[in-house]
């Protein structure tokens, strides 16, 4: 079965991406990291063991952005919040092991990648848990449907939204991996 490797990415505008950044080093300053790491974040995961496609936001500006290299598939992310987003493209994902990341992960290599397939092989779910309380990664076999609750009443951007979403999947093996940063602030950029 194919490995999919979905990476959520938004048309890097200032004020539309990474907004806390923004409020310490600004709005443009914010975004122009942004463009930069997604185009370098996709260029160090790109790996035949599994096929990337890129969740994008806005749908109808990201589908035809030239931000992101045109060879790789795309799909929009579509309305809610972060767990409606991240349910929609795991359930819409074809059959086998996919794993979903953010593009504002700067420590994330392709053994990171590997790694949670991999782990796959033993466990339901798999989770990249970050310092913050949060995770960088999320995977699922996808050999049978998800959990029906998964990402119900998480509390996003908070230290709770592991245990949270750790919570929607009881009685699923799940596998945590080694924790890594996003980046959200000028702290974390520094980290």
């Amino acid at each position: 079965m194919q490995r999919t490797l979905v990476i959520m990415v938004k048309e890097p505008r200032p004020g539309r991406v990474k907004t806390r950044l923004g409020r310490d080093i600004g709005m443009v300053g914010a975004a122009w990291w942004f463009r930069h790491q997604t185009r370098s974040l996709i260029r160090r995961l790109r790996d035949p063991r599994w096929q990337i496609v890129l969740a994008v936001a806005p749908d109808a500006e990201g589908l035809t952005s030239r931000i992101w290299p045109a060879d790789l598939p795309r799909a929009g992310q579509g309305r809610g919040d972060l767990g409606h987003r991240m349910g929609r493209m795991l359930r819409g994902m074809p059959k086998g092991p996919v794993c979903l990341i953010g593009a504002d992960i700067p420590g994330i290599t392709r053994k990171h990648i590997a790694g949670a397939f991999d782990a796959l092989g033993r466990s339901q779910m798999v989770f990249g848990p970050a310092p913050d309380g949060g995770y960088w990664l999320v995977g699922a076999q996808r050999y049978a449907a998800l959990p029906t609750g998964l990402f119900r009443n998480v509390r996003w951007s908070t230290e709770h939204a592991l245990s949270d979403t750790l919570a929607t999947v009881p009685g699923t093996r799940v596998s945590l991996l080694d924790h890594l940063r996003d980046v959200d602030t000028v702290a974390d950029l520094k980290a």
